[in-house]
């Protein structure tokens, strides 16, 4: 067993917090977020040296490869050039929906140093999911690999496709062959300077009342994923570092790929899905010291017992944790079998991460609070007023936008954003401000789902089965689950000419599954008559969200 790094003696986190100046942070890069950046300089050019590794890379097959600063250096000056080649001009959007294989690594960053704007697109998505992301972002080029291709069959006015494909795979007629196009491309490209106002990312949401919405993601973003990585995060020199979350979501591509290479610090992906067994493994073949990924994935280890975390005992330094709320029980298991400590970190799409319990710095952690404010952010509770509240007073968790000098986001993307306003950006999450000043979750205030780590919106898994046709009137809620957190359930209004039937229920998850995204769709079905609405029509999600509650409670 390898000898695990000690940790730093660790700094107070009220010092740390009080004394954050955004002036020393930016001293820390090489770019000037005034007179000219580019992020794939930040998070990769300037820091080659030697053959430091920026990539470890594990197949789906198993096979490990190491990929240094230097080499994807040149992977995404050749997917520059070849993004120039393409028409694609500084700000315009290139979306990409890859696995976690060195090709989306060289996709993201030659997006980036083409001083363009990346969209990730998660390879569960269906079609539906992803005509809407396409259509929001008006993305230019698409790169995906041959397994997602035929889903951008459906896809209404779809950009130019690039395939990453085998030699023995067929390339579609118009769609361009990745690898080859890349390998012809000159690996010197001179970086596309930008400002931090400029973007970098364009992500979208989890839509509640509506559809997905857009979040742009601003070069100046860079400055607090950083300080997430080194302060909550805590990653030291010496760690191997793993964060098992997937790139197509905002935790995925700003923690597992953009933020730890930002500080100069090599990252792993593994292609393979998750499993108990595999993350044991990886830990063990690539000496992980540093984790980090959604509870579920947690809870996933500990339902598997001690006696197979035993052979990574003491191999861990750090776990971090984000996605939902981590059960106390999760801490005290991984203390326990693994001999190391998890700490739950909060943050948002549109924010990153905020409210932590941090590695790297001292100060009281306790199980089921989601820690403090992370330096650089001014966190508040709200009334409905927006008048903020003391200890012990639920509210609405908010940032202070004008004392928050790390606060990047302006906007959602061509559309009206209530949750800015008085100065505030309101979270949509209910907390209560301890005496302490840490944060403790009491729960969403609006419908979101969240699912083994992923946010549902219910609007999206709506619209998905009203496209069937046996689906006359559809409501969706979350309902609680021990091991996902929350499953989505669907309650249906059938078409006149249709009988309710599990094999219905069957046909119509499977739908979803198709059309939408394989995390999505609805694990319970119910058929109705009627849905509960308001006398103008509106649906009241709150009545089937109480029923549900009554009969776990065992009321009729």
């Amino acid at each position: 067993m390898p000898e695990l790094i000690p940790a730093p003696r660790q700094p107070d986190y009220a010092d740390v917090y009080a004394g954050f100046r955004i002036e020393t942070l930016r001293e820390q890069f090489q770019g000037d977020f005034e007179t000219g950046i580019n992020a794939c300089v930040e998070c990769c050019d300037r820091h080659v040296k030697g053959d430091n590794i920026a990539l470890e890379f594990v197949s789906l097959h198993g096979e490990h490869q190491q990929y240094s600063f230097a080499q994807v250096r040149s992977m995404a000056a050749r997917v520059a050039n070849l993004l120039r080649q393409q028409g694609i001009q500084p700000g315009q959007i290139v979306a990409g929906m890859l696995p976690r294989t060195p090709e989306l690594l060289a996709t993201v960053l030659g997006t980036l140093r083409a001083g363009a704007v990346y969209q990730p697109l998660f390879t569960a998505f269906g079609p539906k999911a992803i005509e809407h992301r396409l259509a929001l972002s008006g993305a230019s080029l698409i790169v995906t690999n041959v397994a997602n291709r035929d889903k951008l069959d459906e896809i209404a006015n779809c950009p130019q496709v690039c395939t990453v494909r085998e030699s023995n795979d067929p390339l579609r007629a118009g769609d361009i062959d990745f690898r080859a196009a890349v390998d012809a491309q000159s690996d010197d490209f001179a970086p596309v300077l930008r400002s931090g106002a400029d973007l970098m990312l364009m992500m979208s949401t989890s839509g509640t009342t509506g559809a997905a919405k857009g979040v742009p993601v601003p070069l100046s973003a860079l400055q607090a994923f950083s300080v997430y990585m080194r302060e909550a995060v805590g990653l030291l020199p010496q760690d191997k570092f793993w964060n098992m979350a997937d790139p197509g979501w905002a935790y995925g591509l700003y923690y597992a790929i953009i933020g730890p290479l930002a500080i100069g610090h090599g990252i792993t992906f593994n292609e393979a899905a998750f499993t108990v067994s595999g993350t044991y493994e990886t830990i063990r073949r690539l000496g992980i010291t540093s984790l980090a990924g959604a509870p579920t994935a947690y809870r996933m280890m500990m339902a598997a017992g001690e006696e197979a975390a035993a052979s990574v005992k003491g191999r861990l330094r750090a776990v971090s944790s984000a996605g939902e709320p981590l059960n106390a029980e999760v801490v005290r298991w991984f203390a326990s079998a693994l001999d190391v400590p998890i700490h739950d970190h909060y943050g948002q799409t549109e924010l990153g991460m905020v409210v932590n319990n941090h590695h790297a710095l001292r100060h009281e952690v306790v199980p089921g609070s989601a820690g403090f404010a992370m330096p650089g952010y001014r966190v508040v509770v709200l009334d409905e007023n927006h008048q903020e509240l003391g200890a012990n007073q639920p509210g609405e968790l908010a940032i202070d936008i004008a004392r928050s000098p790390l606060y990047w986001f302006s906007g959602y993307w061509k559309q009206d954003t209530p949750a800015i306003a008085h100065g505030y950006y309101s979270t949509g999450d209910n907390v209560e401000l301890e005496p302490n000043g840490s944060i403790s979750f009491i729960g969403r205030s609006d419908d979101v789902i969240t699912s083994a780590g992923y946010r549902i919106g219910p609007f999206d898994v709506e619209s998905a089965l009203l496209e069937h046709p046996a689906v006359a009137d559809v409501a969706v809620i979350g309902l609680p689950d021990p091991e996902r957190t929350e499953i989505v359930k669907a309650f249906v209004v059938l078409s006149d000419q249709f009988k309710a039937s599990d094999a219905l229920r069957e046909q119509l998850a499977q739908h979803v599954k198709r059309r939408l995204s394989a995390h999505a769709y609805p694990r319970a079905i119910e058929f109705l008559d009627a849905l509960p609405k308001t006398p103008s029509g509106k649906l009241q999600r709150f009545v089937l969200r109480k029923m549900e509650a009554d009969r776990r409670a065992g009321h009729p």
